[in-house]
């Protein structure tokens, strides 16, 4: 490969998925480094004045400052938009960074959200919390009854918040019907696509205006660092979303951004082992617990929405044991492999309760209202083993009494 061959839509084009993971975006200096190079620089310097003028009013292309572009952060967000199908992507210092700025980008006093219930607790607390401060009014819905978007309209809503699979209740969304119901009334349609990763579903494939990530999950997959991006048109990019961070500086780091360049070479062999894993141990559990929410197994609601729109179900499931909390923290600390963590998309088994972590700032009333319960707990299969995963639950299980 040539130095610049990565960064060259003409030869891109023609690479398949695989290859655009491995060497998309890549730009080599003239050492000819084969690994991404890592520019550990806050500035950049010009040969005169004039160049410095010409790169901050946009007349010569360059580096100016790590808060507006890095290089090493440039090749990861060309790689992510051609593994997305996206014009463009922006990266930040962490998956909340990314669905903030995603939202207040474009927002405004006055304006109007429709969201779906089921996010994840942060994102609650934007539209919940945040966005009212500023004079922007949220309407939470079942972002799986369709006829819910299409209500809750009104003539200053401007964008459709959702996310699918939803954190950690497994909710599906219809993508293509979502985006089109916005597209018809011109919303922007804003879809938290981290569970699924673009290895197993590609929202803009099905209408969405843009994508956003935390990148800290399956991208980096192994535990490593904090990243965000979103994705979306050029237009949207440059014109809408780069002057608030410009100005803001949710700005990710070139050492995280080198670190998900490495995460993304190995995400699709991951992705898939890991549902494949996520799959026998759903099995497994189906037959132990209440109830297993997977989108891979025949017995969820929304099986064939889910499989029509995804590659495969992903690596992470919700579970109800029965007896409440103290059953549920019961199994959790009966655990010896499968660890007690909040995060998720590790290349490690993890396992965490819901509702005092992760979504405990939500308030019982709105866990209820989607479905996390005392009794649920989330559970991301790693890489290891799959038997020794099952042997693991199977004994903390009994432990628990199930």
């Amino acid at each position: 490969m040539k130095r610049r061959s990565g960064q060259d839509p003409a030869i891109t084009s023609r690479w398949r998925p695989a290859t655009r993971a491995i060497r998309g975006g890549t730009a080599r200096s003239e050492f000819g480094e084969t690994s991404e190079a890592l520019f550990l620089s806050s500035g950049f310097a010009y040969d005169c004045a004039e160049d410095a003028a010409a790169r901050f009013n946009g007349k010569q292309d360059g580096m100016t400052y790590s808060r507006l572009q890095n290089p090493t952060v440039e090749m990861l967000e060309k790689r992510i938009s051609l593994m997305e199908g996206a014009e463009a992507t922006r990266c930040m210092a962490s998956g909340m960074a990314a669905m903030t700025a995603a939202l207040l980008c474009q927002l405004k006093m006055g304006d109007h959200v429709v969201a779906s219930r089921a996010l994840f607790g942060s994102c609650r607390w934007l539209t919940d919390t945040l966005l009212p401060r500023f004079g922007i009014e949220t309407t939470i819905i079942d972002g799986r009854e369709l006829d819910q978007w299409e209500a809750a309209i009104r003539p200053n809503t401007k964008v459709f918040f959702f996310e699918t699979p939803a954190n950690p209740t497994m909710d599906i969304i219809d993508l293509k019907a979502v985006c089109d119901i916005a597209r018809a009334h011109g919303i922007v349609s804003v879809v938290d696509n981290a569970f699924a990763t673009n290895v197993l579903q590609r929202p803009m494939e099905y209408g969405a205006d843009v994508v956003a990530y935390s990148a800290t999950k399956m991208m980096d997959g192994q535990g490593r660092v904090l990243a965000g991006a979103v994705c979306g048109t050029e237009d949207f990019i440059t014109n809408t979303l780069l002057p608030f961070t410009r100005n803001t500086g949710p700005t990710l780091s070139a050492f995280n951004a080198w670190v998900v360049l490495k995460g993304l070479e190995t995400l699709d062999l991951r992705i898939r082992r890991q549902s494949d894993n996520a799959l026998k141990v759903a099995r497994f559990l189906e037959g132990r617990v209440e109830r297993v929410n997977y989108p891979g197994l025949a017995s969820h609601p929304q099986h064939n929405l889910a499989m029509s729109q995804m590659e495969a179900a992903g690596p992470i499931f919700s579970l109800y044991v029965g007896g409440g909390r103290a059953r549920a923290h019961a199994l959790l600390n009966a655990l010896e492999l499968v660890d007690i963590s909040n995060n998720i998309g590790d290349s490690r088994s993890l396992m965490t309760h819901p509702s005092s972590t992760t979504h405990h700032g939500l308030g019982e009333e709105a866990r209820l209202a989607v479905g996390i319960t005392e009794d649920m707990l989330r559970l991301n299969v790693g890489l290891e083993d799959v038997d020794d995963v099952i042997e693991d639950l199977d004994r903390a299980l009994g432990k628990a009494g199930l």
